[in-house]
This record gives C-alpha cells, structure tokens and sequence, in this order.
C-alpha cells in the first residue's frame, strides 16, 4: 500500500494526475493467464465518507472541468496520500455497466491485479465485489472519476477488489 501511495503522490504532483502503469494493474481472470486490458484502480481511505463529500463539493462548485481537475490535484496531491495505513485493503474500479468486462468479473469474482512500475512489480490474488451505491466507498470512487473524466458513462458499475495478502507476491528487482 506504500507503493501505491507513493506512485499516486507522484501521479498527482509531477503527471497531471494522469494513471502510470503501476495504477493500471494487468488483469487476469482466474484459470485463465492470458491477461485482459488493464484497468485503473483507485485507492479509498477506510474513512471515506468525509472524501467522498469533499470529492462531491469540489465537483459541483463549478462547471468549468479545468478548475474542478485542478481542485482535485490539488486535494490529491496535498496530503491525501501521506498514510499509507489510512487506507482500506479494497482498491476500487468503475466500469461502464454495459462492459462485458464488468459482467464477466461479476460472474466469475477471482482473479489476479498485476501491478508493475519502476523496478517493482506485485501479484494480488483478489476477490471481485459489486459496490452498493450508499457504500463510502462507491461515492469516494464515483466522484473521484467525475472530477478527472468529464466523459463519463451514464451508467456504471463500481467494483471493488480485495487482495488476498496471504498469496500476494512482490518483485522488487
């Protein structure tokens, strides 16, 4: 989860809040190791209420998408991920409702997140959930993405993942 927080912090700081690699783990469906796309996952805090109302304000303050994506590099980017211990072990991902992709992972909810960046690379086992809309989570996510995708999809799925750490494997070479 450090590593995490650190790619972020640097994403938000130095990228433009754009996802790097190690954001956009490799997924893999269980039983099968060909690999699907990548997917952009999200780290929430295990508090997240008070986020996902932050997140929602700085969203609805103004309708200019430049200002709201530098509010949110802004919140991002100050102190949010400084404690790697604040946040939940779920990592979350939006999906557009009608991806088979989404279906696919809900039918079948084990599989792998493969995470590579710099010299390091991780394996995480996981179970795939639905999130439920009042979930903390869910709105953290959901706005999350309204700030830095203008373009989002009417209808969507919100998933979240959660690592099987007893399994789990790193590679820092």
């Amino acid at each position: 989860m450090g590593w995490q927080c650190r790619i972020r912090q640097i994403a938000m700081r130095e990228g433009g809040g754009r996802p790097t690699t190690g954001m956009r783990p490799q997924l893999h469906l269980s039983g099968d190791e060909s690999g699907c796309d990548e997917i952009t996952v999200l780290l929430v805090r295990q508090d997240a209420d008070r986020d996902a109302s932050l997140l929602k304000h700085l969203f609805l303050k103004t309708q200019d998408s430049a200002e709201r994506h530098e509010s949110a590099l802004e919140f991002l980017s100050a102190t949010y991920y400084q404690r790697p211990r604040e946040f939940s072990d779920e990592l979350t991902g939006l999906f557009e409702t009608s991806m088979s992709l989404a279906q696919l992972l809900l039918s079948n909810p084990d599989c792998v997140l493969n995470f590579s960046q710099f010299s390091a690379s991780y394996r995480l086992p996981c179970t795939v959930r639905k999130l439920d809309h009042n979930e903390p989570a869910y709105q953290t996510t959901y706005w999350h993405n309204r700030l830095f995708n203008p373009n989002m999809p009417g209808r969507i799925t919100i998933l979240g993942f959660l690592p099987d750490w007893s399994v789990a494997e790193m590679d820092p070479t």
